[in-house]
């Protein structure tokens, strides 16, 4: 479970970070000379965290950690000045230039929907409803690209499909966005449905901070009925499944780092999935990293630590690998 000695070391990370704006990495399509590149001007909401989907899910670790732990004034001072009509409106703004069409498809879409999940369950209508033409926006974008893809993406990073699912999915049912949460059960199940045999022999790689395996298991579990998720899981997964916490060789090392975060989106996954001892393992293996580190695993590890410390555990647990 997340402590509260442990949320506010990973608030005070996420306080800082949210408005450190460099080192940034910039994802921009330049579609003319002389346009802007300055973070702030781009993204007066999310200019910080080293890019703009890091600043995103750190906000939404500040959300989620003022609506476990209230009456944070640090935090809510932060989130009026960032989840205001303003700042918001520039980000939409730049989602509808020439620039923005896809941009952070579907990552970046996915944790801004997450975002605004959050902030609907914290109940704080000042920022959800500022917030709430870009997730609109997003939700749109979201639905159209699951239903028209003809297959999902398997990468164990940013691009992954059923990560940026599971996300979306979580908005469409907190806001009650009944043709999101349509589209991507239709569209995993197309994608999905038939899947046996996961390749686990061949996760991680170097550049892994998601398992394909896991995250699509997990949102198999969100979308098929129960009696049909059992009987898919035992065709997909092993029945001895062997995950061992990832090896970390270079925690200076931006890609590398990405493993530190592979062991939090798995134990979240595992957690999802009923595998506690397993999802325990990747825990410990990957918390002792998460503050105080080098600036590249630090700018986002602690919004995928709080992922794993608040994911409730299922009543009925498969056995445990």
């Amino acid at each position: 479970m997340l402590t509260a000695p442990l949320a506010a070391a990973f608030a005070r990370v996420a306080l800082v970070n949210v408005e450190r704006a460099y080192p940034r990495h910039i994802g921009h399509l330049l579609t003319r000379a002389g346009e802007e590149l300055d973070p702030r001007k781009l993204h007066p909401a999310f200019y910080g965290s080293y890019d703009w989907h890091s600043a995103v899910h750190m906000h939404w670790l500040l959300a989620r950690i003022l609506r476990l732990f209230p009456a944070q004034q640090e935090i809510a001072a932060l989130l009026d000045r960032h989840l205001a009509p303003h700042p918001l409106a520039a980000e939409l703004r730049y989602f509808d230039s020439p620039a923005g069409r896809t941009f952070e498809r579907p990552y970046g879409w996915a944790w801004l929907l997450e975002l605004q999940a959050e902030l609907l369950r914290l109940g704080n209508t000042e920022w959800s409803d500022a917030l709430q033409p870009l997730a609109a926006e997003l939700a749109r974008r979201m639905a159209s690209f699951v239903k028209d893809a003809p297959y999902p993406i398997r990468a164990g990073s940013h691009g992954n499909t059923a990560f940026a699912c599971l996300l979306a999915l979580d908005y469409a049912r907190a806001a009650k966005h009944q043709t999101l949460e349509d589209a991507i059960r239709s569209a995993a199940l197309r994608w999905y449905s038939t899947d046996r045999d996961a390749p686990l022999a061949y996760e991680p790689s170097l550049d892994d901070f998601l398992s394909p395996a896991l995250v699509e298991a997990a949102l198999m579990r969100e979308v098929m009925p129960s009696h049909d998720f059992g009987a898919w899981l035992k065709g997909f997964l092993p029945t001895a499944l062997d995950l061992a916490p990832p090896t970390v060789a270079d925690r200076s090392d931006a890609k590398q780092s990405h493993l530190d975060g592979l062991a939090l989106s798995r134990a979240w996954c595992l957690r999802k999935l009923g595998y506690v001892e397993a999802a325990e393992r990747h825990l410990a293996a990957a918390l002792p990293h998460v503050v105080g580190g080098d600036y590249v695993g630090e700018h986002w590890l602690a919004s995928f630590a709080t992922l794993a410390l608040t994911e409730p555990s299922i009543a009925e647990a498969p056995k445990t690998p």
